[in-house]
């Protein structure tokens, strides 16, 4: 039988290809070129995803691990990162850049399996071009990752840099939450293929909503979706567009979307607070089709005459004592329903 723990040749043939060169170096010898304690290069391996063999005279490192733990040691060396902070900032990256592999290799295992059923007389010959195929994607992946990272790297910094020409100490933002109704009970209705192409135009349709609205993707979470603004009435204005695009749709669930506004957290491309805890269990509390947001979003949202504010019975949720609530529409929706109450 053969040891499944052990890579294939297969296996050992696409890694050598997609990392560019053969591995040469045991862990100490990768610990003591990069010159790091090898306790210190282990725990930020592990830190990245990576698993550490049990066997220290294991040949699977190459110069690129070498320089990658160069690179990462020498931000805490000039003090651009914080010692106690490294192993956060390598456990982010890890996680970060695994999802966007996931992704990436799915998207290139489509082709592979669209092309074995479009010429399964020759399979080895559509593997070994598929193979070829795989690698030559790289670099163009690469290159557009790389740029999009600079684009939202330049829009976080220009945002954090204007909030620190304000003056202001906290990064205050508006945090809003908008998931599926009766998403869980659905999955159990769909096979696969239904529930990935109801995830994929959820999410293609908030992540449109949410940038031409001025706001950024925090997350997604499978049937939900958190975005922040730094301005109240774009969250709202989101929120409201949001159950726009999805209000006469038969094939997505009807959404609900909480809004709370004030000071947060952000570490590591998430955000943490009472803000965001308030956002959330405003969005829970929402019924089918409609918008709940605070009461400092109420506040700023006040003196603006494209929106309309009711003030609802303060919840009793856990963590916060009475949370005033106000159901957030368009004013001119609401004054349409009124003419027609009116004639009726």
């Amino acid at each position: 039988m053969p040891d499944e723990s052990r890579p294939t040749f297969r296996q050992n043939e696409v890694e050598q290809t997609l990392l560019g060169e053969e591995p040469t170096y045991t862990r100490d010898q990768v610990a003591e070129l990069a010159n790091v304690d090898l306790e210190r290069a282990q725990q930020l391996w592990i830190a990245m995803g990576f698993p550490v063999s049990p066997d220290p005279d294991a040949v699977m490192f190459t110069d690129a691990d070498i320089e990658a733990l160069r690179l990462l040691t020498t931000l805490v060396d000039e003090n651009v990162v914080e010692k106690s902070m490294e192993v956060a900032v390598a456990r982010t990256l890890g996680q970060s850049m695994s999802r966007l592999a996931e992704w990436q290799v799915g998207v290139v295992n489509s082709y592979i399996r669209s092309r074995i059923a479009a010429d399964a007389a020759d399979p080895d010959a559509i593997r070994s071009e598929s193979r070829v195929t795989a690698a030559d994607t790289v670099p163009t992946m690469e290159k557009l990752q790389n740029y999009v990272w600079r684009r939202h790297l330049a829009a976080v910094a220009g945002r954090a840099l204007s909030v620190e020409s304000s003056g202001e100490n906290d990064t205050v933002l508006a945090v809003g939450f908008a998931d599926m109704v009766g998403y869980t009970s659905l999955t159990r209705r769909l096979d696969v293929s239904e529930l990935t192409s109801l995830l994929e135009e959820f999410e293609s349709v908030a992540t449109t909503i949410i940038a031409r609205g001025h706001g950024s993707v925090v997350k997604n979470v499978g049937d939900e979706v958190m975005f922040q603004t730094t301005d109240p009435r774009d969250a709202a204005r989101i929120a409201l567009e949001l159950h726009d695009a999805f209000a006469d749709r038969d094939d997505v669930p009807a959404l609900r979307v909480g809004i709370a506004v004030g000071p947060v957290l952000a570490r590591f491309g998430d955000l943490y607070g009472s803000v965001v805890n308030m956002a959330a269990r405003l969005t829970s509390n929402a019924h089918p089709g409609t918008v709940l947001v605070d009461s400092e979003t109420a506040d700023a949202l006040s003196g603006e005459d494209e929106f309309y504010l009711k003030s609802l019975r303060p919840l009793r949720v856990r963590g916060f004592s009475k949370l005033r609530t106000y159901a957030l529409r368009r004013n001119r929706d609401h004054q349409r329903e009124g003419s027609r109450d009116t004639e009726r």
